[in-house]
């Protein structure tokens, strides 16, 4: 079945009483009200993002942004808080099985910058980092196959790690870009960094946030046979339980997620929420797929390298000192980490760009005035030998 062109998601209604815009959110020449915006979650004092499309029912207290289902929304008591919303618009791609949704920044004009989240969030972790790049790139952020609003894949089916890069090639053919820039964060950047080894001739340019640009394989063949072994029980796990989704307050969604990932602000997993659960009659449900658990695919330290140095002099790679990558803070056994490590300072640091910058492991979504002034140089100067 041959995917057909990416399609706008409906828009919202407008309130009673008010006039509708006659633009999409993110379309050139649209005007965003200013509405007041709440906390996502009651009493907790955050504040959305910038990137949130909104309508809000006229004399109610009471914030909706579009969700996964059209017609379905996320509520938040009001708490008097103003922001002005950024401009943005919602794309679906049509797949076999459902769609690859995403969200669009800038004109479609401008140079193209596909942004690919990391494992278990979704394409809202670039809302806070795009806004501050450069204005002449059109920038897309897609959620993977079971995350954020992108449908999950058949029953029975595993998730694999190629079909992520496929899911990249899905939306690249959609879009009809023949040549582009790709930026990942954590496994976003290592779907990035094997996208780009298969299709070398498609990336102009590549930016990972927290990646090495390819998961390393277990270091020993016990090892790698165990993984394997897990992939396989955990699915078979899964399917014979079919466990309905829990449901969750916000409150406790909002805990689990911060819980999960000790990188995150509780600002930055209010902004992965909007777009990674929806609200039911019970509570709010996350809308991944479990099954996205069982996915590995890894590489040794000689065949990172030698991929690595396929794409050299257009590659660059920020990390965290608080990130996960810091050879001081890897864990004692994770040896094959620290040798790549080493292999950047020497054979590939003249060639592709490490740059080590304060923060944590979603740096990008957390302090994203820490790396955007990088990003932005890297994105606009013609030769990429340039230092930064």
């Amino acid at each position: 079945m041959a995917a057909g062109p990416p399609q706008r998601l409906p828009r919202a209604a407008a309130a009673p009483g008010q006039r509708r815009s006659r633009r999409r959110p993110g379309e050139a020449g649209s005007r965003a009200a200013r509405p007041a915006w709440p906390a996502l979650l009651p009493g907790s004092g955050l504040r959305p993002p910038a990137a949130a499309l909104l309508c809000a029912p006229a004399g109610r207290s009471e914030l909706w942004a579009i969700n996964k289902i059209p017609g379905t929304y996320l509520s938040a008591a009001l708490q008097g808080h103003h922001f002005i919303l950024g401009m943005f618009s919602e794309l679906k791609f049509p797949v076999p099985w459902g769609h690859v949704a995403a969200k669009a920044w800038g004109s479609s004009e401008g140079h193209p910058v596909l942004c690919l989240h990391g494992w278990l969030d979704n394409a809202n972790t670039f809302d806070k980092l795009i806004p501050l790049l450069p204005r002449g790139c059109y920038y897309v952020a897609m959620d993977f196959s079971g995350h954020g609003l992108s449908s999950h894949r058949p029953a029975g089916s595993p998730y694999h790690f190629l079909d992520y890069v496929t899911d990249v090639r899905r939306v690249a053919a959609a879009l009809q870009w023949r040549r582009f820039t790709l930026m990942g964060h954590s496994m976003g950047g290592s779907v990035a960094g094997m996208f780009c080894s298969l299709y070398p001739e498609m990336v102009d340019k590549l930016i990972l946030l927290e990646s090495l640009g390819f998961m390393l394989a277990a270091e020993d063949t016990d090892a790698w046979l165990k993984s394997k072994r897990m992939v396989i029980d955990r699915l078979l796990s899964l399917e014979a339980k079919q466990q309905t989704p829990k449901a969750r307050s916000p409150e406790a969604a909002l805990q689990r997620l911060l819980e999960a990932n000790r990188h995150l602000t509780a600002e930055g997993g209010a902004i992965l929420l909007q777009r990674g659960a929806t609200e039911t009659p019970a509570g709010l449900v996350y809308n991944r797929d479990m099954r996205v658990r069982t996915s590995q695919e890894a590489f040794t330290v000689e065949q990172c390298v030698e991929l690595l140095q396929k794409i050299q002099d257009r590659a660059l790679i920020i990390l965290a000192q608080d990130g996960l990558l810091v050879p001081h803070k890897l864990d004692s056994r994770n040896h094959f980490a620290k040798a790549l490590r080493e292999e950047f300072e020497s054979t590939l640091k003249e060639h592709i760009q490490l740059v080590e910058v304060p923060g944590s492991h979603f740096v990008h979504l957390n302090e994203p005035e820490v790396v955007s002034g990088i990003i932005s140089n890297f994105l606009t100067v013609q030769n990429t030998r340039a230092r930064l």
